[in-house]
């Protein structure tokens, strides 16, 4: 990862010319960097553990079909640049993120900060750390609680009710774009509570294995645990506490 970030990413942070940058979707891009990072990334998994699948975002924006292969025996997933969108506007925060997958469920994980260094992984059972330091899960302590959600990928109706029924029981910030720093902030007492509406394998797979093993949680709104081969459904809701998950899902569940 470190080597991506500094052959691939760090030398165009800031320096990206307009032909480097490409549109991949309505307001989401794509540039050099993300594909010779996913490219890097690839090289090297796969020369760790040749048996697995590579389910790469690139990847798979180019070839739809390899999402089938989410929930093969063990399937690295990579998103070679997190928070593209504001690398390509010369602004952290982003990252990359690389899980390992066994049948579906996560069993590692790893969020390097490119600019910091900061590296947190998790493996399943094994705890939460960044560095060499474990990590519990803090809440902010703020009441009402921080809450950052994601409001982007929301049908419309749904976006209103969230409004009504859910906004005016936290304090809410503006969301990083950015799953990467996301996912930290919620273990390092910074947010106490996130909303996500698109769940894509390689956004969520090393956070949601990161806050939990912390002793934070990330699960779907109806408490099952999150799985990377059904990244195709709505809706994840993460926390710094238990309490404050069951608190908010409860609350998502009035709506």
């Amino acid at each position: 990862m470190a080597r991506a970030a500094e052959r691939a990413i760090l030398p165009r942070y800031q320096s990206l010319a307009a032909h480097e940058i490409d549109a991949k979707a309505a307001d989401d891009v794509v540039t050099v960097a993300d594909k010779e990072a996913e490219l890097i990334l690839a090289e090297g998994l796969l020369a760790l553990l040749p048996e697995a699948t590579l389910v790469g975002e690139e990847a798979a924006h180019a070839n739809p079909a390899l999402l089938d292969r989410l929930g093969d025996a063990l399937c690295w997933i990579v998103d070679p640049l997190d928070g593209t969108n504001n690398f390509a506007a010369g602004k952290p925060p982003f990252g990359v993120m690389v899980a390992l997958a066994e049948a579906g469920e996560t069993v590692a994980g790893w969020i390097y900060d490119p600019l910091s260094g900061r590296l947190c992984h998790a493996h399943r059972g094994g705890g939460a750390w960044i560095g060499e330091e474990r990590v519990k899960a803090r809440t902010t302590g703020a009441e009402p609680p921080i809450a950052a959600i994601s409001l982007v990928f929301m049908d419309p109706e749904r976006r209103e009710a969230v409004k009504r029924g859910i906004a005016p029981f936290y304090t809410l910030v503006d969301i990083p774009r950015c799953a990467a720093e996301q996912y930290p902030r919620l273990a390092l007492g910074v947010n106490d509570l996130s909303i996500f509406e698109r769940t894509l394998a390689w956004d969520h797979a090393a956070g949601v294995l990161f806050l939990n093993e912390a002793g934070g949680k990330a699960a779907r709104p109806d408490g099952r645990p999150y799985r990377v081969n059904e990244a195709h459904l709505p809706g994840l809701l993460g926390a710094a506490s238990p309490a404050l998950w069951d608190d908010l899902a409860g609350r998502m569940a009035a709506l």
